[in-house]
């Protein structure tokens, strides 16, 4: 992202973005620019809503209390999102936290809290995750904000992945000589499948999930359900054991490095 403008205020406004017509910003928002950065009337802004692409604009006084950005001209053309979606069980609130907010400086585009047997936090803020989504996508220049999914059963949440959907099952018990090596064999081989049905589909890439399990473990059990679907390739994450959150990190590291928009 060369020459992006890191230093002014940028916020997330969920209102059509046009030039000249302003947008009353949340009581929130207008403390945070006003007192804590002591922003002035005039001083200027950059939002975006995920729709519009991304805008610089002024703030207006509306009344003692309230701000308005108005916005002046795009900054940049709205992107399609990519088409990465993570799956994953629960953390804590503050791992949690962290690993919301990396899944969204990585580019995931749907987050999705997977209950396993050995889940032990099984009771999710989806509000809170949205609220961190938020604050990673306004910090890092991002346009488009992840969908987040209310907690499912792991069953469900892979009969929910459509069939061409390539999905990386991280284990640390998988026996992988070369992980990069298995990612790229098997989205050659998902690539493939999706030409000899449709070359326009071949053509759009291959749609990924990332699926970490808990902190203990996936199951036999689930192992065994893993294994049983196609177009699914286990790998491990290196030597090492990763706590849940830093696995998050190192996953999608690889992910984008062989099959996403690092490439």
């Amino acid at each position: 992202m060369p020459h992006y403008d890191f230093r002014t205020p940028r916020l997330y406004l969920d209102h059509p973005l046009a030039a000249g017509a302003g947008v009353p910003l949340a009581t929130a928002q207008a403390h945070y620019l006003s007192d804590v950065l002591r922003l002035k009337p005039g001083d200027g802004v950059l939002a975006f809503n995920g729709r519009d692409g991304e805008w610089g604009g002024s703030l207006e006084r509306f009344s003692k209390k309230m701000l308005t950005f108005v916005p002046e001209r795009q900054l940049r053309a709205q992107t399609p999102p990519g088409d990465l979606h993570y799956l994953f069980a629960p953390l804590k609130r503050a791992r949690l936290d962290y690993m919301v907010q990396k899944a969204v400086e990585m580019g995931v585009s749907k987050l999705v809290p997977v209950i396993t047997q050995h889940t032990q936090a099984e009771r999710v803020n989806v509000a809170r995750m949205r609220a961190n989504a938020i604050e990673a996508a306004e910090q890092c220049g991002i346009l488009t904000l992840p969908e987040i999914d209310e907690p499912l059963p792991l069953e469900r949440a892979l009969a929910a992945l459509a069939p061409s959907r390539l999905l990386v099952f991280c284990d640390e018990a998988a026996e992988t000589a070369d992980s990069m090596q298995a990612l790229a064999r098997a989205a050659q081989n998902a690539g493939a499948a999706a030409a000899e049905s449709s070359p326009d589909a071949a053509s759009a890439g291959v749609p990924v999930a990332v699926l970490i399990g808990p902190e203990g473990g996936f199951s036999a059990a689930e192992r065994a359900l893993l294994s049983r679907r196609a177009n699914t390739v286990r790998i491990a994450l290196g030597p090492r054991i990763l706590r849940a959150d830093t696995a998050a990190v190192a996953a999608l590291t690889l992910v984008q490095a062989v099959l996403g928009d690092w490439r």
